[in-house]
C-alpha cells in the first residue's frame, strides 16, 4: 500500500514477520544481549564496505575518512542508538535489506529454522537481515535513519515488527552526514540497556575488537568517550606487544587477577587461516571442576565475538583461557550456534596440538615452571589419557607423578622407565585416595625392599586412565594391588633377608585351613612374596578392576557385583608361623584368627570389617583368651597375694 511514493511508503513485510520474529527470539537466539553485537557488527560491515568502495571512489570519504561507530543512550526517553559513518543505504536498499529477512528467501529461511537446520554459509559478518531483527527482542519500535555515501538524500525506516514498516524521506539535518543510525525504543523490561556500565561492558566484551573504533555517549549532550580503538591485540605482531599488555588482556578475558603461567600467540596460515591468543592461568580458575566441564575459549570471526561455547579445545584443556579469530569459518544464520563443520574440526585440532606442544616445550625447557602448571592442572590433563586416544602417547609424556622415591618432586614416565630395576617388566602403580595411606600400605613392602619405584596415584581419574593406557615405551602398567606381584625376577639387595624358597607344610596347611574357613568371602588365599613386614593384605584378581577402581565403580553405582578379593598371607611373619603350629584342639581359636586376619587386611586396605558384630565377638573372645591365660600364669604361685607393682 503506497500513500505517497515520493514522501512516505507503508509496506507489508515479505513474510509473516510476527511468526518469524517469535522464532528468532525463542529458537535462534538464547540471550537478548546479542542484539548489540549484531548492530555493531552491521555498523562495522558498513564501514568496511565503504572502505572497499573508496578504493575506486575516494570522493565517497569526503573530509571524514576515519571510520567510527557511536553508541548513544537516552535514559530519559528509554532510547538507544547505534550509528556508523559507513556506506549508508538508499530507499530501495532499505526496502531490500530491512524488508526482507534473509537474502535467500524468507520462506526457505523459516523452513530451515523450524527444521532445526538454520545454517547459512554467510561470509559477510553483520549482514543486514536476520541479525538486525534481534533488535526487536528489546525494542517495541525501531527507527533506521540512513544517508548513502555521496548522496544528498536521507531516508527513515520504521517498524514495530508486527507486519508492516514505513519508509519516508528524513530531514537531511536529522540524518548522519554519511552512514546509518539505528534507534531502538526500548521495552519497559529492557530499560537497563541505557545504563553506561552495562552498555560499555557489553560493547567491550562482545565487539571490543571489531576493526572500527567505538565511542560511547552516556546521555544527550555528554562528551563522547572511546571504549574501543578498533585494534585487536591478537592481530598485532608479537614483537610489538608488551608483557603487561598480554597480562591485561588475559585478566580481562579470563576474569582472573593472577599472572598467566604461559602465553600462546600464533597465526595459522594455509587451508585455514585463524589467529589464536591463549593463556594458561597462573592459578586454578574457580570453575575448573564444573560438572559440565565446558571450555572457556571465545570464538571471534573477523574480530567480532561469536560465542564462548564452540568447543575449540577438548574438555581436558578447559583451564585454557583465550580466543580464536577466524575469517572463513562457516556460521549459522544467528552467528550464535556454530556448525560442527570440517573447518571447525580442523581449527580445534590445530589449536589443541599447539597448546600441547607448548606444554611439552615448557616441560623440556623449564621444569620448575611446568611443575607449577602440573600442580594446578595435572588432574584435568589426565582426563585426556582416558578420553583422547589419538593424543594419549603425547599426554603420557606430559604426565607427572608422585612416587615412592620422588619425595615432594614430580616424576615423568620417562624418568621412571630409565630407573627401572633389572628384571622389571612393568610400570608399577598404586591407586587410592590419600598419599600417606598409600605409602603405608602393606602391598608396597616387597617393592620397597627391592628398591622398586611405585607410582602413587591419588586422583579419581587415575583409576580410569590406567585401564585405557595399556603401556608406555613398551612397558605395561601394573597395579600392585592386583594379581601376582611379579617380583621373583627382581633381586633383593645383598644385605636383605632372603625369603624361604619353599613354604613349610605347616604354613601350607594353615593357608588351606584359612581358605576353607573364609569360604565365599575370598576367591583365594595365597602365600605372599609382596609382604615383608605385615601379616596379611588383600589384592584383586588378575583380571577385572583393581581394588581402588572397584571402590569407585561401586560408589557410582556402576558395579553389579564386586569381585572377591585374594587374601595374601606372609609366611615369614611370626604371628602366622605361631598360628600354623596350633593343633586341631585349637580349631575354634584358629577359625577366629582366620576371620580376624581377613578383617585386619580389610582395615589395612581402607575398608571396614566384613561383619562388624562378628568381628566384635571374635575380638572379645581373643581378649578373654588372653586374660584367662594371664590369670592362669599368675594364680598358682601367688595365691591371694596382690600382684606386684609393674
Amino acid at each position: 500500500m503506497t500513500t505517497d511514493t515520493k514522501a512516505k511508503e507503508t509496506r507489508t513485510f515479505e513474510a509473516d514477520v510476527s511468526r518469524l520474529l517469535h522464532m528468532m527470539v525463542h529458537s535462534v537466539y538464547s540471550d537478548r544481549d546479542v542484539f548489540l553485537r549484531e548492530l555493531i557488527s552491521n555498523a562495522a560491515d558498513a564501514c568496511e564496505r565503504l572502505r572497499f568502495e573508496a578504493v575506486s571512489r575516494p570522493e565517497l570519504l569526503g573530509d571524514d575518512a576515519k571510520p567510527r561507530i557511536t553508541i548513544a543512550a537516552n535514559p530519559d526517553n528509554k532510547e538507544l542508538s547505534v550509528e556508523d559513518n559507513g556506506i549508508g543505504m538508499s530507499r530501495d536498499e532499505m526496502a531490500e535489506a530491512l524488508g526482507t529477512i534473509a537474502r535467500s528467501g524468507t520462506r526457505a529461511f523459516m523452513e530451515r529454522v523450524e527444521a532445526g537446520n538454520a545454517a547459512e554459509d554467510t561470509q559477510l559478518i553483520g549482514q543486514f537481515g536476520v541479525g538486525f531483527y534481534s533488535a526487536f527482542m528489546v525494542a517495541d519500535r525501531v527507527d533506521v535513519i540512513s544517508r548513502q555515501a555521496g548522496s544528498n538524500e536521507a531516508f527513515r525506516w520504521s517498524s514495530d515488527g508486527k507486519g508492516t514498516y514505513e519508509i519516508a524521506p528524513a530531514p537531511i539535518e536529522a540524518a548522519p552526514k554519511r552512514g546509518t543510525r539505528v534507534v531502538l525504543h526500548l521495552m519497559e523490561d529492557a530499560s537497563s540497556y541505557t545504563t553506561p556500565y552495562r552498555l560499555e561492558g557489553l560493547a567491550k566484551s562482545q565487539s571490543g575488537h571489531v576493526p572500527v573504533p567505538i565511542t560511547f555517549v552516556e546521555k544527550p549532550g555528554a562528551e563522547p568517550r572511546d571504549i574501543a580503538d578498533g585494534t585487536a591485540l591478537w592481530v598485532r605482531q608479537k614483537s610489538e606487544i608488551k608483557p603487561e599488555e598480554y597480562t591485561d588482556f588475559y585478566r580481562s578475558i579470563a576474569g582472573q587477577y593472577d599472572e598467566p603461567a604461559s602465553t600462546i600467540h600464533f597465526r595459522a596460515e594455509g587451508r585455514q587461516e585463524y589467529s589464536v591468543l591463549a593463556f594458561l592461568p597462573g592459578s586454578r580458575p574457580f570453575d575448573l571442576f564444573d560438572q559440565d566441564r565446558k571450555g572457556r575459549m571465545k570464538l571471534y570471526v573477523r574480530r567480532v565475538f561469536i560465542t564462548d561455547e564452540a568447543d575449540l579445545l577438548p574438555r581436558y584443556l578447559r583451564f585454557v583461557r583465550g580466543l580464536v579469530d577466524s575469517a572463513d569459518l562457516p556460521l549459522n544464520v544467528s552467528r550464535e550456534m556454530i556448525q560442527e563443520s570440517p573447518l571447525l574440526a580442523a581449527i580445534r585440532k590445530g589449536v589443541t596440538n599447539r597448546v600441547l606442544g607448548d606444554l611439552a616445550k615448557t616441560a623440556e625447557n623449564d621444569a620448575e615452571a611446568y611443575a607449577k602448571i602440573w600442580e594446578n592442572f595435572g588432574v584435568v590433563l589426565k582426563e585426556g589419557l582416558y578420553e583422547d586416544y589419538e593424543r594419549r602417547e603425547q599426554l603420557l609424556k606430559l604426565a607427572r607423578f608422585r612416587s615412592t622415591t620422588s619425595g615432594e618432586g614430580w616424576r615423568s614416565l620417562a624418568n621412571y622407565v630409565a630407573a627401572m630395576k633389572e628384571g622389571q617388566k612393568a610400570i608399577f602403580f598404586m591407586a587410592g585416595d590419600d598419599r600417606a595411606r598409600l605409602e603405608a600400605s602393606p602391598q608396597l613392602e616387597g617393592f620397597r625392599a627391592r628398591g622398586i619405584e611405585v607410582l602413587l596415584l591419588t586422583d579419581p581419574v587415575d583409576s580410569f586412565w590406567v585401564t585405557m593406557a595399556p603401556e608406555f615405551d613398551g612397558k605395561p602398567f601394573k597395579s600392585v594391588t592386583q594379581g601376582a606381584a611379579e617380583l621373583a625376577d627382581i633381586a633383593l639387595p645383598e644385605d636383605a633377608a632372603k625369603p624361604d624358597a619353599e613354604t613349610s607344610s605347616d604354613i601350607a596347611a594353615f593357608l588351606a585351613f584359612v581358605k576353607t574357613t573364609l569360604g565365599e568371602e575370598v576367591s583365594d588365599v595365597k602365600s605372599s612374596d609382596r609382604l615383608t613386614e605385615s601379616a596379611v593384605c588383600l589384592v584383586a584378581p588378575e583380571h577385572g578392576p583393581d581394588r581402588q577402581f572397584e571402590r569407585l565403580l561401586n560408589a557410582a553405582g556402576r558395579l553389579d557385583k564386586a569381585a572377591k578379593p585374594i587374601l595374601e598371607i606372609n609366611p615369614r611373619h611370626e604371628r602366622v608361623a605361631a598360628l600354623a603350629k596350633l593343633g586341631d584342639d585349637e580349631k575354634a581359636f584358629k577359625e577366629d584368627a582366620a576371620h580376624l586376619l581377613y578383617d585386619e587386611a580389610r582395615v589395612l586396605d581402607g575398608d571396614k570389617p566384613a561383619d562388624a558384630k562378628a568381628f566384635s565377638a571374635r575380638l572379645a573372645r581373643l581378649i578373654d583368651r588372653g586374660l584367662a591365660r594371664g590369670k592362669r600364669r599368675r594364680s598358682p604361685d601367688r595365691g591371694n597375694a596382690p600382684p606386684p607393682i609393674a
